[in-house]
């Protein structure tokens, strides 16, 4: 009689690391990883005994000398004697102004476009064919320069909006000037303000957070929260019993009742622009390099997203048109309830990657003087202090965490919108 006995078990052996296929892969990419960290180094210390060999030790302490220039564009307040750090910092600020308004535009421009594409309207669908063809098949940079201008010579100057019959008027019941300097709009002011929170003193980051914003923004989101709420409850009722509550009253009015009501406590009231002398005075002043850029890079990246919008309602199941058709869905209602949140999944990707581009084409904003990142940190203070390295990598930091939020961001919400099988 044999009995059977479980075989010994193999001792590991550093030989297995290479002939054994449960160790070789991880083997390999070990390897990899210190010969790249290893290239890494060697690339690092060359850079820095070339530099000290040069007198050019790697140095950050030409942030805190003046930047000794102006940038006429801005959110925050920065005079010529502030660091290099502050104007770097108000540099940021205006890319990321581009950016979201950038997006934003491009977006629903694209999705319009995109839509109109596909209208059964022969010279609609054509129109927009030329639309598409003609900004994505010119480079960008082009168009911000015709952009600038078309907005510099073909407005008016503010000495047209002068005497009894002036050749320009306000637009907007006179609320609005559109001038050949940029356009002013009403600003936001408040009589009863609560005033600032200075925030990191008198540092080079240092900024104001107005309490009347974050007033206006508490109350605006609780509203927002209580109606969410209520469409909650009306979607159980509905669930249960098969009636829909009417909740649009509900809605509105715990929106806009306790918004209205911290304005009027506030003061609020407009700031309108005012010609004095030989420019218009008060109001917020957008100059045509913002304009120009913000006008180009949403028109240009708009005609991508289009081509995307058009593709993701392209893969949608034709059938599901005609099955919303027969239940008496107009066309508008099948579009918004049917086609375009299925087709989200198809069109979120690659508009992540366009959103990436339209961010990082802002660093063109140099051609139409308009003083981002790349103009502060990476063009007059590199010149001045002649430190490139480091304003180049740190220039390419401030991009790579740009994108990486921009693309983490949209993740998370092509992550909620997607399809879930069941």
């Amino acid at each position: 009689m044999t009995t059977l006995t479980d075989p010994p078990k193999e001792s590991f052996r550093l030989s297995m690391l290479i002939y054994d296929t449960r160790y070789r892969s991880a083997t390999i990419q070990v390897i990899a990883l210190l010969f790249f960290m290893l290239a890494a180094a060697w690339l690092v210390n060359n850079t820095i005994n070339n530099l000290n060999s040069l007198g050019k030790e790697i140095t950050f302490g030409f942030f805190s000398e003046p930047a000794g220039y102006d940038i006429n564009q801005r959110l925050l307040d920065y005079q010529n004697r502030d660091s290099h750090l502050r104007a770097a910092f108000i540099g940021l600020l205006n890319t990321l102004v581009v950016a979201v308004l950038g997006c934003i535009t491009a977006t629903v421009l694209g999705v319009f476009i995109g839509v109109l594409r596909l209208s059964k309207n022969w010279i609609v669908a054509r129109i927009m064919t030329v639309y598409v063809e003609m900004f994505r098949n010119v480079p960008v940079l082009l168009w911000i320069i015709v952009a600038m201008a078309i907005l510099t010579e073909a407005l008016p100057s503010p000495r047209d909006f002068r005497g009894e019959n002036p050749e320009a008027s306000m637009a907007v019941f006179d609320t609005v000037a559109v001038t050949n300097r940029g356009v002013y709009i009403p600003e936001a002011l408040f009589s009863r303000s609560l005033g600032d929170i200075h925030v990191l003193g008198d540092s080079s980051l240092r900024f104001d957070i107005s309490l009347d914003f974050m007033a206006i923004m508490a109350v605006l989101i609780a509203g927002l929260f209580f109606s969410r709420k209520i469409k909650q409850s009306a979607d159980k009722i509905q669930e249960a019993t098969g009636i829909r509550p009417s909740t649009i009253w509900k809605r509105l009015g715990v929106v806009f009742i306790p918004l209205i009501a911290v304005l009027v406590a506030l003061g609020f009231h407009l700031g309108y622009p005012e010609l004095k002398g030989f420019n218009f005075q008060g109001g917020t002043h957008m100059r045509n390099s913002l304009l120009a850029l913000w006008l180009a890079l949403s028109l240009y990246t708009a005609a991508f997203i289009a081509e995307i919008v058009r593709g993701g309602i392209l893969a949608i199941s034709h059938g599901q048109t005609e099955a919303a058709g027969a239940l008496g869905l107009r066309s508008g209602r099948i579009m918004s309830l049917v086609v375009l949140p299925q087709a989200l999944r198809v069109i979120i990707p690659p508009m992540i990657s366009n959103y990436l581009n339209l961010t990082k084409n802002s660093s063109l904003a140099i051609a139409v003087g308009y003083m981002d990142i790349t103009g502060t940190m990476g063009g007059i203070t590199m010149n001045q202090t002649g430190r490139e390295l480091e304003c180049v990598v740190l220039l390419m930091a401030v991009y790579l965490v740009i994108s990486l939020s921009i693309s983490g961001a949209m993740n998370v919400y092509n992550s909620r919108v997607k399809l879930v099988e069941r």
